[in-house]
């Protein structure tokens, strides 16, 4: 049976109407920021924020805010900006973070990530340097991707659009619409998949992606990604080095004028997804819960709606959607987060809030 859970949204913590399901309450961390992309969890407490119009913000643990400055050269076009940060395992050491962004480029924008040095105790990066940038060449403000998360061996997984050039997600001479795997100075690892293709980027890990803006890590390391459909045909894909996802030549939904999709739902060679919505969520960050606050839902995959208002839980083999997360005031649901204490964070829009799901009560 699917859970339906209602979280009521307020300044303050507020009880969710439920009988079907574990009770939750959605507690405002903080709010007011201008449309928030994404959250990181310092290890001293705190937290950084983007807005994708061009802001970085370190939010401390008792709501004061201050601007971080020394940002890359940002253009905010469309869905395009300042949209992922990543804080490393080592940042009490080495100070770095990683900042995804829009980058102008001759004949466009593209998706690059940026590294740089937050000093303790300042407000602006140093050592501030692009280590990477994908193929240039596309215009438009449309389908960045940019999720960045650390691999186990501390290699960086970066998700990239095809920048709503559909064929562009089948060819290994671009970037457009793949996952791609690089070093934390940019370098490219000796066992990434096609260094020995004479023409492919040999950043490319996967490829055949639309848009992907949700990834995480599992609990043994595996990397999933979460991706926009068209009109239907999001997808949760487990990620597998090499492999093709089948975009625009596969898939689950249909134009936005109502006519079909490449060849149909499957193709020799092409990888299934393990879970996709159709009509679409509009599916944003994702997270697996491997806390202690919400058990029932230990190792389900949490991933947010830009569309409905929710958040939808995953769980099983094969992955089923066993529960919703509703909220009762319109909140598009652009990150999803698990903090250092186990608790599931989110992050809305249009109000601009940082909620926590707390455990609530039946009365």
């Amino acid at each position: 049976m699917r859970w339906i859970v209602v979280v009521l949204i307020a300044l303050i913590p507020t009880m969710v109407v439920s009988q079907a399901a574990p009770p939750l309450r959605a507690e405002t961390v903080a709010d007011g920021f201008v449309e928030p992309w994404s959250f990181a969890f310092l290890p001293s407490g705190g937290m950084l924020v983007t807005e994708r119009p061009g802001t970085l913000w370190h939010l401390t643990e008792d709501g004061r805010r201050t601007e971080i400055a020394g940002l890359p050269n940002i253009r905010a076009r469309g869905q395009g900006g300042l949209l992922d940060v990543l804080v490393p395992r080592d940042f009490a050491q080495s100070r770095e973070i990683f900042l995804s962004f829009s980058k102008p480029q001759r004949g466009g924008l593209g998706t690059a990530v940026f590294r740089a040095v937050l000093p303790d105790g300042r407000n602006r990066l140093e050592k501030g340097r692009v280590i990477f940038e994908m193929t240039p060449g596309s215009s438009g403000g449309r389908h960045f991707g940019s999720r960045i998360v650390e691999a186990p061996d501390g290699t960086l997984f970066v998700t990239i659009g095809e920048r709503g050039d559909r064929p562009s997600a089948q060819d290994l001479t671009r970037h457009n619409g793949s996952v791609i795997r690089i070093h934390r100075d940019g370098t490219v690892p000796a066992d990434n998949p096609f260094l020995d293709h004479p023409d492919a980027e040999p950043e490319i890990w996967s490829y055949g992606h639309r848009n992907p803006q949700g990834a995480a890590l599992d609990p043994s390391g595996n990397l999933w990604v979460v991706e926009h459909g068209a009109r239907g045909g999001d997808e949760v894909n487990r990620i597998q080095s090499g492999a093709n996802y089948g975009w625009p030549v596969i898939s689950y939904g249909r134009h936005y004028s109502g006519l079909k999709i490449g060849e149909g739902t499957h193709k020799a060679g092409m990888v299934q997804p393990d879970y996709y919505w159709d009509p679409s969520i509009a599916p944003s960050g994702m997270a697996f819960h491997t806390g202690k606050s919400m058990p029932d839902w230990r190792g389900a995959i949490l991933v947010g709606s830009l569309k409905y208002d929710y958040i939808a839980v995953l769980k099983g083999n094969p992955l089923s959607e066993i529960a919703q997360i509703e909220l009762l005031e319109t909140e598009r649901v652009r990150d999803v987060r698990q903090g250092p204490d186990g608790m599931i964070y989110f992050l809305s829009e249009p109000r601009g809030a940082i909620y926590r799901l707390q455990p609530g009560s039946d009365g």
